[in-house]
């Protein structure tokens, strides 16, 4: 039985200055176990706002989302804070690392936040991390000493460290060029196919979208198709 990872219910979301605006309006998806599924639609359609709520960073939405069949609307603060942590990772356009850290002091930055283990043991999943995306040998430099691609895979390291449950992505290859976004493409890929790892990725780039197993098409605040 296939196993739901993320739903939601009749989620509506309004933006209410200046004026009251219904930006999201009854929106019903769900994304299962290893599923790669994309987002698309014109700008200003809502998709980067609905990222921000099925990532639980903004809870100020009518309906309800679920997340390993958990409800998780209404929940406090921190309890989401460490949901957060435990079940999402987050991959954005731009990389965030700490340019004077080191690459594996950044990968190992959200396991130390959340403190379920060892700095030890943390230090060997994120080198762990680094080897899978083929940056094993980088994991010592400085963040600010590596390529604009070295960095997206650090991130992308980073928001594995605490083996979520979905991967989430606001443009994430916006600004990569061609070969770099079809790097990031194959191992995001990857995380699906070999390590059922569920993906959600907001996109403009038709080739990206078009190799997912699925697209969410948004217009005007619905899902279109």
């Amino acid at each position: 039985m296939t196993k739901t990872i993320l739903r939601t219910e009749n989620v509506n979301k309004y933006f209410r200055k200046p004026v009251l605006f219904h930006v999201l309006k009854d929106i019903n998806i769900s994304i299962n176990k290893g599923e790669f599924v994309s987002i698309m639609g014109k700008s200003g359609c809502g998709k980067s706002t609905l990222l921000y709520i099925l990532s639980t960073m903004d809870t100020d939405y009518d309906g309800d989302l679920y997340i390993n069949e958990k409800k998780v609307t209404g929940l406090s603060k921190n309890e989401l804070a460490y949901l957060r942590s435990k079940e999402i990772g987050f991959i954005f356009q731009f990389h965030y690392l700490l340019s004077d850290f080191s690459v594996v002091e950044n990968v190992m930055l959200p396991a130390l936040k959340l403190g379920a283990k060892s700095k030890t043991d943390i230090r060997k999943d994120a080198i762990q991390k680094l080897e899978m995306l083929n940056i094993g040998h980088i994991a010592n430099k400085k963040a600010s000493k590596i390529s604009g691609g070295e960095k997206q895979r650090a991130a992308i390291a980073r928001c594995l460290i605490n083996n979520p449950s979905i991967i989430m992505g606001d443009e994430p290859t916006g600004n990569l060029d061609s070969k770099n976004s079809q790097n990031v493409f194959r191992i995001l890929r990857e995380l699906s196919d070999e390590y059922g790892l569920s993906l959600l990725v907001v996109t403009h780039d038709h080739d990206f979208a078009g190799q997912t197993d699925r697209i969410i098409e948004m217009g005007d605040g619905h899902i279109i198709s």
